[in-house]
């Protein structure tokens, strides 16, 4: 798998299916995929040890939409704000908060071994 070409025609499952393998390969455990409210989606819901992480996946191919800063830039602040409101929204049927971060898995390139994992992406 590694190293594979993405084709032109790859959605953002496949990227999205990418970095949870990625994420799961360096500890972390799957709690939900493409979780979606009226405030906004998280890609990922994961869980390092006692906290619970939002990973939103980005992917930006080689050459396409990289004159504007690539897959990170991506990540507007107010995408950051729909993805925090989706969070909130997780979150509010919990009796007891854990600690959240919001992280990042970034993939800027053609090939699927490409990837950038930003912890701590942005705050809430």
């Amino acid at each position: 798998m590694l190293g594979r070409l993405l084709a032109p025609r790859q959605t953002g499952d496949e990227a999205e299916r990418v970095a949870e393998n990625f994420l799961v390969a360096r500890g972390l455990r799957l709690v939900a995929r493409n979780y979606s409210c009226r405030f906004g989606e998280i890609d990922l819901i994961m869980q390092e040890r006692d906290t619970l992480v939002f990973v939103e996946v980005r992917l930006r191919r080689a050459g396409k939409g990289n004159d504007f800063g690539g897959a990170a830039a991506s990540i507007t602040a107010k995408k950051q704000a729909r993805i925090v409101a989706a969070a909130q929204h997780y979150l509010s049927g919990m009796k007891q908060l854990p600690p959240c971060r919001f992280d990042a898995v970034l993939m800027n390139g053609v090939t699927i071994n490409d990837v950038e994992w930003l912890t701590n992406a942005f705050e809430a």
